[in-house]
């Protein structure tokens, strides 16, 4: 296949995707109410976490940057943090405990109830992941799992998911930053209106 069929084909299977989305009155009712949980987070002046691995770990600190820092306007910062941003604390955590516990002591060490963890796994079976929403759940944090069409192992830790019905890891990523970028585009509209 040459170059500009692939790119083709790749366009055609976001477009694709997108339209699945578009379609299910459950997942786009799923986001209104995560919308909702962010919007009631930050008035109770609490956290939105957010943790990933590689790609996810990336939009993990895209969409707490969105927050903490301001999406379509100036505006008041919103508290939220990726929970790998402290490299020291990550290399020393995973050659101490295991990387499967990265997540989960740091949500033990700065986690309040109320706050919520927002869980980025494409594949739905990330240990870290699954321990950190864990963790979240002992102390009362409310739990947000964006994954793609494998939510078994994670489904019990998590109050909301974002389940994007594909097992594609490129295109179950930009559904992630794309719905992710909706839901900070309405908390900012909700909670800084113009």
């Amino acid at each position: 296949m040459d170059n500009i069929n692939i790119i083709k084909k790749r366009l055609s299977e976001s477009i694709e995707l997108k339209n699945t989305i578009l379609q299910s009155s459950t997942t786009i009712e799923q986001v209104n109410r995560i919308v909702q949980v962010f919007v009631d987070c930050f008035k109770n002046n609490c956290t939105v976490w957010f943790c990933g691995n590689g790609g996810s770990a990336a939009d993990a600190q895209h969409l707490a940057a969105e927050f903490s820092g301001r999406y379509y306007y100036n505006r008041p910062p919103l508290a939220s943090e990726a929970l790998h941003v402290n490299t020291s604390y990550l290399t020393a955590v995973a050659n101490d405990y295991g990387y499967d516990e990265v997540y989960a002591r740091l949500i033990q060490a700065l986690g309040k109830k109320n706050d919520v963890l927002v869980g980025l796994t494409t594949s739905g079976k990330s240990k870290n992941i699954i321990n950190a929403l864990k963790q979240a759940k002992s102390k009362g944090i409310i739990t947000v799992t964006f994954t793609g069409c494998y939510i078994n192992e994670i489904k019990p830790f998590s109050d909301y998911i974002i389940s994007i019905p594909s097992e594609d890891t490129p295109r179950i990523q930009e559904l992630h930053i794309f719905i992710g970028h909706i839901i900070c585009e309405l908390v900012e509209k909700t909670l800084f209106p113009q």
